[in-house]
């Protein structure tokens, strides 16, 4: 896909969501050495957004400068443990603030990202599943309400998507984090904020759980 296929972002920004996405999914393997050379080729565009994103992606910690060319770091187990630890701890509090925050028009738009799940269960639907998987996350994080909160998560959560992908391959992991989707839901709706910080700290510890198992 060539870049001016893109509307809505600057062009290193889409470079940078592109090559990011890529590393994190595993497109790129860890070791493998990009070079803005190749980089251009591939996905036509000019070198200054792409050195613009190969900054971003190293500060970021994915890739690193070799001199020849960016090494690719990707996600370590290490690295999995560290981010899933600190979900643990901030997302609970992201789900307290959002249930003390939430608001009749929030509560339509959480319960119908919550219904799709459900409906995508149903089906089977594994694509959809994740991207709702996604969305409902997304939006106990734009729920709270805390600038920081959200702002921390959101890249947190983005760098898991490749373990959380091989994650949902498990039927019986896909049931539980239905179930624990639900009571969660159910919480911050009731308006019960401790309740919803408690169940989603205990969401992450048991997403952690299976990642890591994923990993060995």
């Amino acid at each position: 896909m060539k870049m001016r296929e893109f509307k809505s972002t600057s062009l290193a920004d889409q470079v940078f969501d592109r090559l990011e996405n890529d590393i994190i999914q595993g497109v790129y393997a860890k070791g493998e050495i990009l070079t803005e050379l190749k980089l251009v080729e591939k996905m036509g565009v000019s070198r200054t957004p792409i050195r613009e994103a190969l900054r971003r992606l190293e500060q970021e910690r994915l890739i690193v400068d070799s001199g020849k060319g960016s090494v690719v770091l990707g996600i370590t187990e290490e690295d999995l443990l560290d981010i899933m630890n600190i979900r643990q701890r901030i997302e609970g509090l992201a789900a307290y603030y959002a249930t003390k925050n939430l608001t009749p028009e929030s509560a339509a738009r959480f319960k119908q990202i919550a219904d799709l799940q459900e409906f995508y269960y149903a089906k089977q639907d594994m694509d959809n599943l994740r991207k709702m998987d996604d969305e409902f996350h997304e939006a106990i994080y734009i729920l709270s309400g805390r600038t920081v909160i959200r702002d921390t998560l959101q890249p947190l959560h983005r760098k898991t998507q490749r373990y959380r992908r091989i994650s949902m391959a498990d039927p019986k992991r896909v049931e539980h984090t239905m179930r624990e989707h639900k009571a969660m839901y159910e919480a911050i709706i009731s308006g019960n904020a401790e309740l919803a910080a408690e169940l989603t700290e205990k969401h992450i510890e048991n997403a952690k759980i299976h990642m890591i198992a994923g990993c060995k």
